[in-house]
């Protein structure tokens, strides 16, 4: 009989938890430059071998929390109407970006991908951000004719309101979500 399970000692879903909530304390408490994986072990009780077996980095562990939180945070429940749905979302996206922990490291990801290209090739692979805003999209492209592709449409969708909060003008959202639903409604034909 064959296993698919890597060498070494299983991995304690208990220890993993505790890593993953050090990642985001730490990431609150210190920034992200002065996190080290020391620190992450230290915090979650566990010793650096078991940081070491399961992440690389402390780039991958932030990754795999921030993508874990942003699925359940972005989670745009079902609205009857394509500018419901995308209003919802980005209402979301803004609470998401500016007050969850997970965004908080999302956006400290961000930065650090500007002069790291691993952690830019982490974003890239898992972003939580675009797959929470495919769901939305898939579910308004059927009453939505001009719809770009996906990948277009997700930068369409989440970039001027990730701009405005990384440009750290974040001041009206509410009237930017308006006008920028109002925009992508008529681009891709209600």
């Amino acid at each position: 009989m064959t296993t698919n399970q890597a060498p070494g000692r299983p991995r304690s879903q208990a220890a993993r938890t505790a890593v993953l909530h050090a990642v985001d304390d730490l990431l609150l408490e210190q920034g992200y430059a002065a996190m080290t994986m020391k620190g992450i072990a230290e915090r979650a009780g566990v010793g650096r071998q078991t940081v070491y077996r399961w992440w690389s980095t402390k780039a991958e562990i932030l990754i795999e929390a921030t993508v874990t939180d942003a699925l359940d945070e972005l989670v745009a429940p079902v609205r009857r109407t394509p500018r419901a749905e995308l209003t919802s979302f980005l209402q979301l996206l803004v609470r998401f970006l500016t007050v969850s922990p997970a965004g908080l490291a999302y956006r400290a990801l961000l930065g650090q991908a500007q002069h790291d290209e691993e952690v830019a090739g982490l974003l890239v692979a898992t972003d939580p951000l675009a797959e929470s805003a495919r769901i939305v999209l898939d579910r308004v492209r059927p009453g939505l004719g001009g719809m770009p592709e996906t990948g277009e449409a997700v930068a369409e969708l989440v970039g001027p309101i990730g701009y405005a909060i990384l440009a750290r003008s974040a001041t009206g959202l509410d009237t930017m979500i308006e006008r920028q639903v109002d925009g992508l409604l008529a681009s891709w034909g209600t």
